[in-house]
């Protein structure tokens, strides 16, 4: 983009940007920067399948009221355009982030000046309980405002469908060419907060809504009332300063686990995430304070969820006592085989029972499944591709069918009254899991060995490589060019199969990602973020041993290192 029209495109902010005094503020500093202004200038942040998501700032490619307001009256012409009047109604939540309620004040007032009722969290909560509020009160869209596990520069605006899943690749187009006819400065449509609310235009959503989110959470349960178990373990518990201490709490609590040390650093909602600066439990820097309360107060288990509480990561003790980690995939597979062991016990196996995973989910999970006699429906990468095959089965009349759905970065989901990972039911689930195991005498580090005895040591790691501004967007576009020029092997592994997703394999929508078949049951997959700056690669390895697939890991990703310089 050439810098007359990056110079165009700043002067018109400086003199129309004047409602958000931190905007204006920006602006005004960077004047006589030209690589913070192109940086602010050099595209429209990008409206995807994951909705808006970038740096909290001033410009067309930061995450601010007006390009949130833009946003929004796309979204409210495309609501209006495809639903009758009486159907116009918008569910509305927001986390702890900076900004997270002017974002969402913001869109509402947006929507209500197009005559669209809203439903508004009157205060912070999770991911799962837009999506539930969305079914729940027959809204044709939602959005949350989240950046989700993301930095605390960051900002989002993710929305939902009728069905409460994040909308697919066909609605995004749709809101998109909509957001595309707007001026910024001239076409938004916006009304005054406080009176819509007066008039009955915007509401806040009832406590009713919430009850009814818990209720469904614990009703996941996979106990018969008289299956005898120790709720009194010790859980240490961090909501990382986001949406998960209440909803979490509260649904543990009414259902009988009580001995719950909550970390008190991270216990209340704080925007800068001053103690986990990458507020996200996939990575260990994010847990080292809850494994440091863990220790302190030998909990038997320990539980984080991101900001917007959609994702759960645990820790365990191994047999020396020492705290474990686990990753996004081993609570997965575990969760899945006590969901199907406990069912077939229970006697309430569906007909025809389905699990869900991501294209880059461990492949063992599918082994498991399979011993259950559960089939494996393989989606592209977001949950919200899981969710729409939940939708899919609920069409057929196979809602029932639906056991669970799960992703390598700490997602899952057992029931069907969300359309998105829910990390109250995963840590409701986790907890109950362990207890059931523990007063049997075993535990979950123990249980993993066993699944890895009886169906083959497997390792997955996932590796980000970070590309920032325009320079960084043209790099990824490079690096994936490249890659599909063809790689004939990888430190001495043949690839045997190129998979490339942008043509649409197996049914599944186009999408930029790359899977190499290896020799030796191993794979590597590689895709640019949709929601960040970054480039993703997934390994996986089958060994003999778990010191065996860490060599032939570290080897593989040092190979893979070269693609990314």
């Amino acid at each position: 983009m050439n810098q007359e029209y990056i110079r165009h495109q700043y002067q018109l902010w400086r003199d129309k940007a004047v409602e958000d005094e931190d905007v204006a503020e920006e602006l005004r500093q960077m004047e006589n920067d030209d690589e913070k202004m192109e940086s602010a200038f050099y595209r429209n942040l990008e409206f995807g399948t994951g909705g808006l998501r970038g740096v909290i700032g001033a410009g067309t490619n930061r995450m601010n009221i007006y390009t949130v307001a833009k946003a929004s009256q796309g979204l409210a012409n495309y609501v209006c355009r495809n639903f009758p009047k009486a159907q116009w109604k918008v569910a509305v939540s927001y986390d702890s982030r900076i900004k997270s309620k002017l974002f969402a004040r913001t869109a509402s007032s947006v929507f209500a000046a197009n005559g669209i009722r809203v439903f508004l969290y009157s205060q912070l909560m999770p991911t799962p309980c837009l999506s539930f509020a969305v079914r729940y009160l027959g809204c044709k869209a939602g959005v949350m405002v989240t950046a989700s596990h993301n930095p605390s520069k960051y900002n989002g605006y993710k929305v939902y469908g009728p069905d409460g899943c994040q909308i697919t690749t066909e609605g995004a187009e749709a809101v998109l060419t909509e957001i595309e006819a707007l001026d910024l400065f001239a076409d938004i449509k916006k009304a005054d907060f406080d009176q819509m609310l007066s008039e009955g235009v915007i509401s806040y959503i009832d406590e009713e809504v919430y009850t009814a989110f818990t209720e469904e959470v614990k009703r996941q349960t996979m106990l018969r009332p008289d299956t005898k178990i120790d709720r009194n373990v010790s859980i240490c518990y961090t909501p990382l300063n986001g949406t998960g201490l209440k909803p979490v709490l509260r649904a543990l609590k009414e259902s009988g686990f009580t001995n719950i040390t909550v970390v008190k650093e991270q216990e209340n909602p704080d925007g800068t995430f001053p103690t986990c600066p990458y507020p996200n439990p996939e990575i260990r820097e994010a847990m080292f304070l809850g494994m440091d309360y863990a220790k302190r107060y030998q909990a038997d288990l320990l539980l984080a969820t991101d900001p917007d509480c959609d994702r759960v990561g645990i820790a365990v003790k191994d047999p020396e006592g020492e705290y474990v980690l686990l990753s996004g995939n081993e609570t997965g597979m575990l969760l899945l085989d006590y969901i199907c062991s406990r069912r077939l016990e229970m006697g309430t196996m569906p007909e025809d029972p389905v699990m869900i995973k991501t294209i880059v989910t461990i492949d063992m999970a599918e082994r498991i499944a399979s011993h259950y006699g559960v089939r494996t429906i393989n989606v592209l990468t977001g949950f919200k591709f899981i969710g729409e095959q939940i939708g899919l089965l609920e069409k057929q009349g196979k809602e029932a069918s639906y056991l669970f759905g799960f992703e390598e970065s700490y997602g899952y989901l057992s029931g069907t009254y969300v359309r998105d990972k829910d990390a109250v039911n995963g840590a409701f689930l986790i907890c109950e899991m362990f207890a059931y195991y523990k007063t049997r005498g075993i535990s979950l580090y123990e249980k993993l060995q066993e699944l890895y005895q009886t169906y083959g040591y497997c390792l997955n790691t996932l590796h980000s490589f970070e590309f920032d501004g325009a320079a960084g967007f043209d790099k990824m576009q490079k690096i994936m060019r490249n890659f599909r020029r063809g790689v004939d092997s990888l430190v001495g592994k043949k690839v045997k199969k190129c998979l490339d997703y942008a043509q649409g394999l197996d049914g599944l929508p186009k999408s930029d990602v790359l899977k190499f078949l290896l020799e030796d049951h191993c794979s590597v997959v590689v895709r640019p973020s949709g929601t960040e700056p970054k480039m993703k690669t997934y390994i996986s390895v089958s060994a003999e041993d778990p010191s065996q697939a860490a060599r032939m890991e570290e080897e593989l990703a040092r190979s893979l290192n070269s693609y990314f310089q």
